[in-house]
């Protein structure tokens, strides 16, 4: 599924009781065809019970409805046998066990009866043309089917039905249809008119600043309506879907696609989950592992050590296991359902470890605005130096949660943080974007090309990363200031023939580094895009740059030291209402460019963790082990680790 991801500003939710957010919770997704309409309710739901699933998402309704329902203009799938009810049979087996149901409803599209009986609800290209893909009309989220028609729909499920929750994929106008043909903005009435009530002008043919603004707050009056709706005919059911606003649950994936840029994303999870989490801590993060290779592919599975990684990810970080398949569980592929088995297994059998966890990371980093290169680049090298950190996407009252943390990173693109780092926060910038910081030096100018730069290491003693390293390269646009630093640019010079090579070298004292006392704060700030290097090129002086920056700038040192190897994902989470801390370790040894292979076994990796620990336990081994004191921090070892591990600090 192809999803416009816009970062919203996130509003409070009803109160009400919240099963997903006070039960440890394991997902499975079942994907419904409109052949599926005859499938076994029974067999489906014990299929799901024998996962050591306890939450199912199915297909209720809007493209299809899996229920006679009887809404005008709601179809039925043509493949459900007369007068049979199958959400509803479904929904009695999943009770009948304890598993709760979220039915899936796609409010996106509808057939051409829909369409045939009101055009004026659909999507219209800057042609005029409504959009179509398999028979099915792309609905306006400004237009009648979404703003008055679903709720009729909705209400119909939610009074005839005990559903747990509801959950709406592709809540929106589309930009791509599944063929990833660009569609553009919306021409429909509605639109058109709405549009230029607000901005005195006609709409745009391509989207732009404007226009997402216009269709965030179109979203957004929509998932009001619906939320609460859901919270008053079922106050004890949640509302989940792909935004952060008036739902109970923020919808992610990880998945992959077959023209997707190169590198792979392999923390895909750990970043979804983190970042919902940690922006919206009153609501449950659900990242979806999608089974599939891609949207054309639905049959074919990725590799069995991706899909465990991904469900890991989601533990690690807050959230519980969910998986997704298209149909019944019945594959002709069957590697990825069995690779979910023992996953859920774990999550069954140590459900203690799994509610009510809390981000423990003294590190913070904005994703709000962030270039998506640099900010991956950023995340990497923190979590292969095992810096545990929160990620948070939205800027509600950022300035004052940002001082519940040692050190905030900013990335290109990302909020400064002024008034934080007046009042004594300590803030990493980077990248080539201009940014508001008051208290910068002069700048001189933009270079918009560096192919063959440097930047000359100084001070050692602020890198003992880069101990036997005297330069770094430096490829990209650069913001040059005046003033001193540790690291000076060796501008463009001559790269071959051999016998030519640096004959024309220059060594300039033009900054790479800004490091400045900032009020009572301290700022760094590297003005070129070294978080988008690393996530293209890996290398380690880079990696070992980030690392002492942000070493300096903690005030006590590391939360975490750890010989572990930088593949061993590790993070930090605390349980209040156990009062207890978690060190969630992941094996991800197996992941090799585009492949996945079970992870090599790790041995004797020493934890040193801030905190008054005295007691640590292997949960996959089963024992505790020996705890050290040295001042603030409790040093143990684990023995080894195979895939995943859990270590129970008191």
């Amino acid at each position: 599924m192809r999803i416009l991801w816009i970062v919203l500003l996130a509003l409070p939710c009803a109160a009400q009781p919240r099963w997903w957010m006070d039960t440890p919770v394991r997902l499975v997704q079942t994907n419904l065809r409109e052949t599926d309409a005859g499938l076994d309710a029974r067999k489906l739901v014990q299929q799901v019970a024998e996962l050591r699933a306890n939450a199912l998402l199915f297909g209720m309704g809007g493209i299809a409805a899996y229920y006679p329902t009887a809404v005008e203009l709601h179809y039925p799938s043509p493949h459900l046998p007369p007068g049979r009810d199958l959400f509803g049979e479904v929904l009695a087996e999943a009770h009948a066990r304890g598993i709760r149901v979220v039915g899936r409803f796609d409010l996106s599209k509808a057939p051409k009866a829909v369409y045939d009986a009101h055009p004026e609800w659909f999507v219209r290209t800057a042609k005029g043309e409504p959009v179509v893909y398999n028979g099915l009309y792309s609905a306006c989220i400004n237009g009648g089917y979404y703003r008055r028609h679903a709720l009729k729909i909705l209400s119909e499920a939610l009074e005839r039905y005990e559903v747990d929750g509801l959950f709406f994929n592709m809540f929106g106008n589309p930009v791509y249809d599944y063929s990833g043909k660009y569609i553009g903005p919306c021409h429909c009435e509605s639109c058109r008119k709405a549009f230029n009530a607000r901005f005195r002008k006609p709409l745009p043919d391509r989207f732009d600043a404007e226009h997402d603004a216009f269709m965030r707050d179109s979203r957004l009056e929509v998932a009001a309506k619906i939320g609460d709706l859901i919270h008053a005919k079922r106050p004890n059911a949640g509302f989940f879907t792909y935004i952060q606003e008036y739902v109970d649950g923020i919808m992610s994936e990880s998945n992959t696609a077959v023209d997707r840029p190169l590198p792979l994303w392999p923390y895909s999870a750990s970043d979804n989950v983190n970042r919902a989490r940690n922006s919206e801590p009153s609501k449950m993060a659900i990242n979806l592992c999608m089974s599939f290779v891609d949207i054309p592919y639905r049959f074919a599975t990725v590799p069995p050590t991706e899909i465990q990684l991904r469900l890991y990810q989601n533990m690690a970080h807050g959230a519980g296991p969910a998986f997704a398949v298209l149909g019944t569980p019945e594959q002709d592929d069957r590697t990825a359902w069995n690779a979910a088995r023992p996953v859920y297994q774990w999550h069954a059998e140590h459900e203690d470890l799994y509610v009510g966890q809390e981000s423990a990371a003294r590190v913070l980093v904005l994703a709000a605005g962030a270039q998506q290169d640099e900010y991956r680049g950023l995340f990497r090298i923190l979590s292969e130096n095992h810096i545990p950190f929160a990620v948070v996407s939205n800027m509600r009252d950022l300035e004052r949660r940002a001082k519940a943390y040692d050190v905030v990173i900013a990335p290109d693109g990302a909020p400064s943080l002024e008034a934080y780092l007046k009042d004594g926060g300590r803030v990493l910038a980077t990248g080539a974007t201009r940014r508001s910081f008051e208290r910068l030096p002069r700048e001189v100018r933009r270079w918009e090309s560096t192919r063959s730069a440097y930047f000359r290491v100084g001070d050692k003693s602020l890198f003992p990363s880069l101990k036997d390293i005297d330069v770094v390269f430096l490829d990209g646009a650069y913001l040059e200031f005046e003033a001193k630093s540790p690291l000076t640019l060796i501008p463009p010079a001559r790269f071959g023939p051999p016998e030519k090579v640096w004959t024309d070298k220059v060594e300039t004292a033009k900054p790479g580094l800004l490091l400045t006392d900032y009020g009572r704060g301290r700022l760094a700030y590297l003005p070129w895009n070294i978080g988008a290097l690393y996530y293209r090129h890996s290398s380690p002086a880079h990696a070992g740059l980030i690392a002492d920056i942000v070493d300096h700038l903690l005030p006590e040192g590391r939360q975490l030291k750890t010989n572990a190897h930088p593949l061993v994902e590790i993070t930090v989470m605390r349980q209040p209402a156990r009062n207890r801390t978690l060190v969630h370790l992941l094996n991800m040894s197996g992941h090799s460019q585009t492949a996945y292979f079970p992870p090599v076994q790790m041995r004797d990796i020493e934890v040193t963790l801030a905190g008054p620990f005295h007691r640590a336990r292997s949960v996959r081994l089963g024992r505790d082990l020996p705890v050290a004191r040295e001042g603030r921090y409790a040093r143990f070892t684990l023995p080894e680790l195979g895939t995943y591990d859990v270590l129970v600090l008191q």
